[in-house]
């Protein structure tokens, strides 16, 4: 690798870490992520989507500081535009970003030009290794993962108003977002003229497949996916993302993803299944019913089962306060990037909480 060569910053001057040192409380929550993460291994693994490691041309901005700008958008739920504000206007933000107090941050626009780029040159895939990286980090800072898997869809809603999207199509327009489609969440009770009656509620958009970790409650893998997929299909692809990371000895589902072929690899893999039976397996009149009650009492079983509950909290931590109801970008793809900074962000949270006991605050709302 040639030597990395990135725009210096004014951070060590007087106007950078002196000036933060006798400002900034030293339990700030964006003190200890900057402290917890080497982020300088993002500069090693980013580096190299740069032309000769950044050596040709104007030197660009260090590409774990493009990182840490994207990862305030998320933490923050403030689009990019914001985000360039905040780091100019908000000291702990701008000491964690690496910058001086005196300089300005980088344009919105080179945080775009950061997002294309990366997916041009390698997809989705560096996403999931910026995603990745963060369990590989908890897990050197001596953070014990256990050997429950919690593991369940969650929607996203596209960017798309979809009666004017239809108007739209209508006049021979193409859909704004070519990607989304339809999916179901399941069935809802309503109230209805005749009672209530439970009805099936559908979205547009898409649909992710995510993986916590029951002991740490951070999440160890997520896959983006349509809002057409099928829940069960993809379980096992789940458990063989996680398995590259952690140590796995009971998956928990809701029954969604109950389907002999998921309880039969689960087994097969040596792991117990705490895929919450559908009604009928335990309801139905013959020998191979006692299996399936035999599962259903197994401690493994109830204790996942038990513990469900804790993914449901984070999809809801997802939604209410980093933005996760609805889609920032347009397209598949985008909506990855989505899935993994969002996802990246909420670890990161988990992360210093876990080492430090600092919980973060989301209170810079009045910067943007």
């Amino acid at each position: 690798m040639a030597k990395i060569r990135c725009k210096r910053t004014d951070e060590d001057s007087f106007f950078g870490n002196f000036v933060y040192e006798r400002v900034i409380p030293k339990d700030h929550f964006m003190v200890k992520l900057k402290e917890m993460v080497d982020w300088q291994r993002y500069t090693r693994q980013l580096i190299k989507y740069y032309k000769s490691d950044g050596g040709v041309g104007q030197a660009p901005y260090d590409p774990a500081l493009i990182l840490k700008m994207l990862v305030v958008s998320y933490l923050y739920n403030i689009s990019e535009r914001q985000t360039e504000v905040v780091v100019n206007e908000n000291l702990p933000i701008k000491f964690f970003v690496g910058l001086a107090v005196d300089e300005k941050s980088p344009d919105h626009s080179t945080l775009t030009w950061f997002k294309n780029r990366l997916i041009e040159i390698a997809g989705l895939k560096v996403y999931e290794e910026m995603f990745d990286e963060i369990i590989k980090i908890a897990k050197e800072k001596g953070v014990k993962f256990g050997q429950l898997q919690i593991v369940d869809s969650v929607h996203v809603v596209a960017d798309v108003n979809v009666g004017k999207d239809k108007q739209r199509q209508q006049e021979g327009k193409p859909p704004r977002d070519r990607d989304a489609s339809w999916g179901s969440k399941g069935k809802k009770t309503e109230e209805t003229g005749n009672g209530t009656e439970k009805r099936i509620k559908y979205f547009y958009g898409y649909k992710d497949q995510v993986s916590l970790n029951g002991e740490t409650e951070m999440v160890t893998t997520v896959i983006p996916g349509r809002a057409s997929d099928y829940d069960g299909h993809k379980l096992m692809k789940v458990v063989d993302k996680d398995l590259r990371k952690v140590k796995v000895d009971t998956v928990a589902t809701d029954k969604g993803y109950d389907d002999g072929e998921n309880h039969y690899g689960l087994e097969q893999k040596g792991m117990h299944s705490a895929i919450r039976l559908n009604r009928r397996r335990l309801e139905k009149k013959d020998v191979n019913k006692d299996g399936w009650v035999k599962l259903a009492e197994s401690p493994e079983y109830q204790q996942g089962i038990k513990e469900r509950y804790k993914i449901e909290r984070k999809f809801g931590e997802a939604k209410k306060w980093h933005g996760f109801e609805r889609c920032r970008y347009l397209g598949y793809v985008r909506h990855g990037i989505q899935s993994y900074l969002t996802f990246m962000a909420l670890n990161l949270k988990r992360l210093v909480k876990i080492l430090t006991g600092i919980s973060f605050r989301s209170d810079v709302k009045a910067y943007a």
